[in-house]
């Protein structure tokens, strides 16, 4: 069985990612683009390389008919993303790549955000996106969240740790490198070539990272307790990738089996064998997260690192791994491509 998809917001580089991986989806066909500025412009005069495509033309997403659509995949700005969600025919199923419905408190998204949720109805409908834990929700789900990339980054490492408790849950450091992608398409000084080549630049120091209130949700919630990391973002001289490396308190051999023990099964999850360290350059433009462990010269301290494409399972492929679920679709469809390499 074909399902047509629409993807709002098509001229980002999530909306581009969208596209690249969906051309080798063997039962969704993209029916409908959209975009919020400039509308008229067909896909390869934003992004030449998607030229060999059969595209339609990109259209304000108010001019959009939904006749037919099966699922939306909306890349729309934070902010907007949940006033146009709330138009959408009730028969549509949603997958946002915003952070408008990642978190599940309004008195959080406020405090994150800086401003009131303007569909405080639908961020109650609204299931987290992170594929792995909760497959069953987003199955049935008519919204679904998709996590921000930073944060799976850390969930993914973290998440089977703090449900078998073996490392100690308040000296967690999370250091996170990130490719200049992660942090949109907007013209920015700090973002061009000449700025950030040769350099790495945190940012967002101190907890001031909005991704953080999702570690600090679901770690909270699988803990039963409040669960505060430390969080240091950076970002590198890359195109795309995240490279976590997170200091922990517990055993090593331990921690090692406990992420095996709960990824053993998955098929983007990998957990690489001890003492052997993930690298941004395996996992580029697919859909894979590595997972390695070392352990510390300290006692008792491990390292955990994770890595992923922040394009790929950090947005777009976690999107559409969550729409194949919705569609009653093989989960790996349009998924199996292998990392880009070099």
């Amino acid at each position: 069985m074909s399902h047509k998809v629409a993807i709002l917001g098509a001229s980002s580089y999530i909306g581009a990612e969208l596209v690249r991986l969906i051309a080798t989806h063997p039962t969704i066909e993209i029916a409908a683009l959209s975009v919020d500025r400039q509308p008229g412009r067909r896909m390869p005069e934003v992004f030449p390389h998607l030229r060999d495509l059969d595209l339609p033309e990109m259209l304000h997403h108010g001019d959009l008919s939904f006749r037919g659509i099966d699922l939306v995949f909306c890349a729309l700005p934070d902010g907007m993303s949940c006033d146009v969600i709330a138009d959408l025919p009730e028969n549509v199923r949603i997958v946002d790549l915003s952070a408008d419905f990642r978190l599940q408190d309004p008195a959080e998204y406020r405090k994150w955000y800086g401003r009131e949720h303007s569909q405080v109805a639908l961020l109650g409908q609204a299931v987290y996106g992170l594929t792995e834990f909760y497959r069953d929700r987003i199955e049935r789900a008519r919204l679904v969240a998709g996590t921000g990339c930073n944060a799976a980054a850390a969930l993914y490492a973290l998440n089977p740790l703090i449900a078998t408790g073996v490392i100690d849950l308040d000296r967690i450091v999370i250091d996170v490198k990130t490719g200049v992608s992660g942090v949109g398409q907007g013209v920015h000084t700090g973002r061009l070539h000449a700025e950030l080549s040769e350099g790495v630049m945190p940012f967002d120091v101190g907890g001031q990272h909005r991704e953080l209130a999702e570690c600090d949700q679901e770690f909270s919630a699988i803990a039963g307790r409040r669960v505060q990391v430390q969080f240091t973002p950076h970002l590198v001289p890359a195109n795309r990738g995240i490279l976590g490396t997170i200091y922990v308190e517990g055993d090593a051999d331990t921690i090692h089996a406990a992420l095996c023990a709960a990824y053993g099964y998955e098929p983007f999850i990998h957990v690489l064998p001890l003492g052997e360290v993930p690298s941004t350059r395996h996992v580029r433009g697919s859909n894979f997260v590595h997972i390695g462990v070392a352990g510390d010269r300290g006692h008792g301290r491990a390292v955990v690192m994770v890595a992923l494409d922040n394009l790929t399972k950090g947005a777009a492929g976690q999107a559409l791994q969550n729409a194949n679920l919705m569609l009653g679709a093989e989960e790996t469809a349009g998924l199996m491509l292998a990392p880009l390499f070099p």
